[in-house]
């Protein structure tokens, strides 16, 4: 999946910062420690479009990134991870809102991916999230990440778990590893047959 360029064109703290959209929107969510900035980067075949930290929960803002690929403009959207950064829960609350502000009302939005480790299950905070988009008609896909974590039979035995967990249509479960490219290609046709 060739990508001609991919840079950052927006970045807001609240939802009055929010840029117009002349393109197709993708929301990318997460736990802070799931690998969302380095996914990011390995889609578009950057190193460091969206900044990496050893520190979880470093995204605080949301950002776009406007990647030009060939027939076709879309904007990926980084929102605040959640769940295990140390901040406090006025922190978490005011991001909570933010990632909402931003899911309920763009127009622009056709797809959330969900990023989720596959060595972890998923939690309630994942589950009520898919039920929460949708509600809303967001459709999603499940980016299951850091795969290269795992040997091959018990990488098949995780992906076979969360699979019967997850009401969606397989192939919008992608096995990923930002390390490695594996399920870079499938995970852009996913986002591809929702944004058509």
């Amino acid at each position: 999946m060739k990508v001609l360029s991919a840079d950052l064109v927006a970045v807001a703290a609240a939802r009055d910062g929010f840029p117009r959209s002349d393109a197709p929107e993708v929301a990318f969510l997460g736990r802070s420690n799931v690998g969302k900035s380095s996914l990011l980067n390995r889609l578009v075949q950057r190193r460091q479009l969206a900044r990496t930290s050893r520190t979880p929960g470093k995204t605080r803002l949301v950002h776009w990134y406007r990647v030009e690929r060939p027939g076709r403009a879309l904007l990926l959207v980084d929102l605040p991870g959640y769940g295990y950064a140390k901040v406090s829960k006025a922190e978490r609350r005011r991001w909570k809102e933010l990632v909402e502000s931003y899911l309920q009302g763009r127009e622009a939005l056709r797809a959330a991916v969900l990023l989720q480790d596959l060595r972890r299950d998923l939690s309630e905070d994942e589950t009520s999230l898919l039920e929460w988009l949708a509600e809303r008609d967001v459709p999603a896909i499940v980016a299951l990440t850091k795969v290269d974590k795992l040997k091959a039979m018990r990488r098949a035995q995780r992906l076979r778990s969360i699979v019967a967990a997850v009401e969606l249509p397989r192939q919008r479960l992608v096995a990923t590893s930002a390390e490695t490219g594996i399920g870079i290609a499938d995970l852009w046709r996913a986002i591809d047959a929702l944004i058509a």
